[in-house]
Protein backbone atom coordinates (compact mmCIF):
# COMPACT_ATOMS: atom_id res chain seq x y z
CA UNK A 1 0.00 0.00 0.00
CA UNK A 2 1.44 3.42 -0.91
CA UNK A 3 2.69 5.52 1.96
CA UNK A 4 0.78 8.73 2.77
CA UNK A 5 1.91 12.28 2.22
CA UNK A 6 1.75 14.57 5.25
CA UNK A 7 0.67 18.23 5.39
CA UNK A 8 2.46 20.05 8.21
CA UNK A 9 0.15 22.83 9.40
CA UNK A 10 0.92 25.88 11.53
CA UNK A 11 -2.55 27.43 11.65
CA UNK A 12 -4.06 27.78 15.15
CA UNK A 13 -7.70 28.09 13.96
CA UNK A 14 -9.46 24.79 13.17
CA UNK A 15 -11.48 26.30 10.30
CA UNK A 16 -8.31 27.65 8.66
CA UNK A 17 -6.58 24.27 8.94
CA UNK A 18 -9.59 22.50 7.45
CA UNK A 19 -9.76 24.91 4.51
CA UNK A 20 -6.04 24.59 3.81
CA UNK A 21 -6.15 20.79 3.97
CA UNK A 22 -9.14 20.64 1.61
CA UNK A 23 -7.43 22.95 -0.89
CA UNK A 24 -4.16 21.00 -0.72
CA UNK A 25 -5.94 17.68 -1.23
CA UNK A 26 -7.72 18.94 -4.34
CA UNK A 27 -4.79 20.84 -5.87
CA UNK A 28 -2.31 17.99 -5.36
CA UNK A 29 -4.75 15.28 -6.45
CA UNK A 30 -3.82 13.32 -3.34
CA UNK A 31 -7.25 13.43 -1.69
CA UNK A 32 -7.34 11.55 1.63
CA UNK A 33 -3.84 10.20 1.03
CA UNK A 34 -2.67 13.62 2.28
CA UNK A 35 -2.93 13.57 6.08
CA UNK A 36 -2.56 16.60 8.37
CA UNK A 37 -0.22 17.09 11.30
CA UNK A 38 -0.40 20.26 13.37
CA UNK A 39 3.18 21.36 14.07
CA UNK A 40 2.24 24.12 16.52
CA UNK A 41 0.40 21.75 18.86
CA UNK A 42 1.29 18.11 18.05
CA UNK A 43 4.60 16.27 18.23
CA UNK A 44 6.21 15.45 14.89
CA UNK A 45 7.48 11.83 15.06
CA UNK A 46 11.29 11.75 14.87
CA UNK A 47 11.24 9.29 11.96
CA UNK A 48 8.38 10.96 10.06
CA UNK A 49 10.32 11.26 6.80
CA UNK A 50 10.97 7.53 6.80
CA UNK A 51 7.25 6.81 7.05
CA UNK A 52 5.75 9.10 4.39
CA UNK A 53 6.12 9.51 0.63
CA UNK A 54 6.60 13.25 0.89
CA UNK A 55 5.99 16.33 3.02
CA UNK A 56 4.00 19.47 2.26
CA UNK A 57 3.81 22.53 4.48
CA UNK A 58 1.54 25.53 4.12
CA UNK A 59 1.01 28.99 5.48
CA UNK A 60 0.44 30.52 8.89
CA UNK A 61 -0.54 33.74 10.63
CA UNK A 62 2.85 33.50 12.35
CA UNK A 63 5.75 35.61 11.03
CA UNK A 64 9.35 34.50 11.44
CA UNK A 65 10.48 38.11 11.50
CA UNK A 66 8.41 38.88 14.61
CA UNK A 67 10.55 39.75 17.66
CA UNK A 68 11.38 36.60 19.61
CA UNK A 69 9.75 37.97 22.76
CA UNK A 70 6.47 38.37 20.85
CA UNK A 71 6.31 34.73 19.78
CA UNK A 72 4.02 32.42 21.74
CA UNK A 73 4.67 28.77 22.57
CA UNK A 74 2.73 27.52 19.53
CA UNK A 75 4.82 29.58 17.13
CA UNK A 76 8.06 28.52 18.80
CA UNK A 77 7.05 24.88 18.60
CA UNK A 78 6.06 25.22 14.93
CA UNK A 79 9.36 26.87 14.03
CA UNK A 80 11.42 24.27 15.90
CA UNK A 81 9.61 21.28 14.43
CA UNK A 82 9.55 22.58 10.86
CA UNK A 83 13.25 23.39 11.18
CA UNK A 84 14.00 19.83 12.25
CA UNK A 85 11.99 18.41 9.32
CA UNK A 86 13.76 20.63 6.79
CA UNK A 87 17.18 19.80 8.19
CA UNK A 88 16.40 16.08 7.99
CA UNK A 89 15.03 16.37 4.44
CA UNK A 90 18.17 18.17 3.30
CA UNK A 91 20.33 15.50 4.93
CA UNK A 92 18.46 12.48 3.58
CA UNK A 93 17.07 13.69 0.25
CA UNK A 94 13.48 13.17 1.38
CA UNK A 95 11.00 15.08 -0.82
CA UNK A 96 9.52 18.19 0.79
CA UNK A 97 7.63 21.20 -0.57
CA UNK A 98 7.14 24.13 1.82
CA UNK A 99 5.14 27.25 0.98
CA UNK A 100 4.50 30.68 2.50
CA UNK A 101 5.57 30.44 6.18
CA UNK A 102 7.50 27.32 5.16
CA UNK A 103 9.82 29.12 2.75
CA UNK A 104 10.99 31.26 5.64
CA UNK A 105 11.90 28.15 7.61
CA UNK A 106 13.88 26.70 4.69
CA UNK A 107 15.61 30.04 4.10
CA UNK A 108 16.78 30.26 7.69
CA UNK A 109 17.95 26.64 7.76
CA UNK A 110 20.09 27.41 4.70
CA UNK A 111 21.58 30.47 6.38
CA UNK A 112 19.57 33.07 4.51
CA UNK A 113 17.66 36.14 5.64
CA UNK A 114 13.90 36.58 6.18
CA UNK A 115 12.85 40.21 6.61
CA UNK A 116 10.22 42.80 5.66
CA UNK A 117 12.07 44.66 2.92
CA UNK A 118 9.85 43.26 0.14
CA UNK A 119 6.24 43.22 1.41
CA UNK A 120 3.62 41.96 -1.03
CA UNK A 121 0.06 43.16 -1.46
CA UNK A 122 -2.66 40.51 -1.44
CA UNK A 123 -2.93 39.90 -5.14
CA UNK A 124 -2.54 37.64 -8.15
CA UNK A 125 1.03 38.57 -9.01
CA UNK A 126 2.79 37.90 -12.30
CA UNK A 127 5.89 35.75 -11.82
CA UNK A 128 8.51 34.39 -14.21
CA UNK A 129 10.45 31.17 -14.35
CA UNK A 130 14.22 31.40 -14.46
CA UNK A 131 16.24 29.22 -16.84
CA UNK A 132 16.78 26.81 -13.93
CA UNK A 133 13.04 26.82 -13.29
CA UNK A 134 12.27 25.84 -16.85
CA UNK A 135 14.64 22.88 -16.49
CA UNK A 136 13.44 21.80 -13.04
CA UNK A 137 11.49 18.52 -12.82
CA UNK A 138 8.70 20.19 -10.83
CA UNK A 139 8.82 23.91 -11.67
CA UNK A 140 9.12 23.10 -15.35
CA UNK A 141 5.40 22.26 -15.51
CA UNK A 142 4.64 25.99 -15.15
CA UNK A 143 4.45 28.36 -18.10
CA UNK A 144 7.36 30.79 -18.41
CA UNK A 145 5.10 33.60 -17.11
CA UNK A 146 2.28 32.81 -14.70
CA UNK A 147 -0.03 34.35 -12.09
CA UNK A 148 0.25 33.22 -8.49
CA UNK A 149 -1.61 34.16 -5.31
CA UNK A 150 0.49 35.96 -2.77
CA UNK A 151 0.41 38.60 -0.06
CA UNK A 152 2.93 38.59 2.78
CA UNK A 153 4.61 40.85 5.31
CA UNK A 154 7.95 39.08 5.00
CA UNK A 155 10.08 37.26 2.46
CA UNK A 156 13.64 36.33 1.55
CA UNK A 157 15.27 39.34 -0.15
CA UNK A 158 17.83 37.03 -1.78
CA UNK A 159 18.16 33.32 -2.51
CA UNK A 160 19.76 31.60 0.49
CA UNK A 161 23.12 29.81 0.18
CA UNK A 162 22.86 26.45 -1.56
CA UNK A 163 19.50 27.18 -3.23
CA UNK A 164 18.70 27.67 -6.92
CA UNK A 165 16.14 30.32 -7.87
CA UNK A 166 13.32 28.88 -10.00
CA UNK A 167 10.83 31.77 -10.17
CA UNK A 168 10.86 35.48 -9.44
CA UNK A 169 8.73 38.62 -9.73
CA UNK A 170 9.23 42.38 -9.52
CA UNK A 171 7.78 42.87 -6.04
CA UNK A 172 9.42 40.06 -4.08
CA UNK A 173 12.31 38.51 -6.00
CA UNK A 174 12.45 35.07 -4.36
CA UNK A 175 9.22 33.30 -5.34
CA UNK A 176 10.32 29.69 -5.79
CA UNK A 177 13.60 27.87 -5.23
CA UNK A 178 15.07 24.42 -4.82
CA UNK A 179 17.70 23.19 -2.37
CA UNK A 180 18.36 19.52 -3.06
CA UNK A 181 15.15 17.57 -2.51
CA UNK A 182 13.43 20.57 -0.90
CA UNK A 183 11.23 23.01 -2.82
CA UNK A 184 10.10 26.30 -1.28
CA UNK A 185 7.59 28.80 -2.64
CA UNK A 186 6.69 32.29 -1.46
CA UNK A 187 3.35 32.14 -3.26
CA UNK A 188 0.43 29.84 -2.42
CA UNK A 189 0.02 27.06 -5.01
CA UNK A 190 -3.10 25.45 -3.54
CA UNK A 191 -6.02 27.89 -3.09
CA UNK A 192 -8.65 28.79 -5.63
CA UNK A 193 -9.60 32.46 -5.95
CA UNK A 194 -12.60 31.86 -3.66
CA UNK A 195 -10.34 30.12 -1.11
CA UNK A 196 -7.88 33.00 -1.19
CA UNK A 197 -10.53 35.68 -0.79
CA UNK A 198 -11.79 33.90 2.33
CA UNK A 199 -8.22 33.58 3.59
CA UNK A 200 -7.73 37.30 2.97
CA UNK A 201 -10.80 37.95 5.10
CA UNK A 202 -9.10 36.12 7.98
CA UNK A 203 -5.74 37.79 7.47
CA UNK A 204 -7.18 41.29 7.42
CA UNK A 205 -7.44 40.76 11.18
CA UNK A 206 -3.72 39.97 11.43
CA UNK A 207 -2.43 43.33 10.18
CA UNK A 208 -1.84 42.43 6.54
CA UNK A 209 -4.14 45.20 5.32
CA UNK A 210 -7.02 47.33 6.70
CA UNK A 211 -10.30 45.42 6.77
CA UNK A 212 -12.06 48.17 4.82
CA UNK A 213 -9.85 47.34 1.81
CA UNK A 214 -11.21 43.79 1.58
CA UNK A 215 -14.02 44.51 -0.97
CA UNK A 216 -11.56 46.12 -3.41
CA UNK A 217 -9.03 43.30 -2.93
CA UNK A 218 -11.77 40.73 -3.43
CA UNK A 219 -12.89 42.40 -6.67
CA UNK A 220 -9.34 42.40 -8.06
CA UNK A 221 -8.79 38.76 -7.14
CA UNK A 222 -12.08 37.66 -8.67
CA UNK A 223 -11.01 39.36 -11.89
CA UNK A 224 -7.88 37.21 -12.15
CA UNK A 225 -7.49 33.73 -13.59
CA UNK A 226 -4.98 31.76 -11.50
CA UNK A 227 -4.67 28.10 -12.46
CA UNK A 228 -1.00 27.30 -13.11
CA UNK A 229 0.52 27.00 -9.60
CA UNK A 230 -1.55 23.96 -8.57
CA UNK A 231 0.35 22.02 -11.22
CA UNK A 232 3.40 22.22 -8.95
CA UNK A 233 1.60 20.22 -6.27
CA UNK A 234 0.28 17.68 -8.75
CA UNK A 235 3.72 17.18 -10.26
CA UNK A 236 5.35 16.86 -6.81
CA UNK A 237 2.76 14.23 -5.86
CA UNK A 238 3.18 12.35 -9.14
CA UNK A 239 6.96 12.22 -8.85
CA UNK A 240 6.90 10.79 -5.35
CA UNK A 241 3.51 9.10 -5.28
CA UNK A 242 4.76 5.56 -5.85
CA UNK A 243 6.82 5.57 -2.67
Amino acid sequence: MPRPFVLLQARPAAADRAAELAAMRVASGLGPRLVPLRVDAETVPPHLLDEVAGVLAGGSPYSLSDPEEAKGPGQRLAEAQLTAVVERALETGAPAFLTCFGIGIVTRVLGGVVDRTHPEPVSAAESRLTAAGRDDEVAGVLPSVFLALTGHKESAPAVPPGAVLLATNDTSPVQLYRAGSVLASQFHPEPTIADFVERARVYSRHGYFPEEELPAISAVLHGARVTAPAALLRRFAQLHGDA
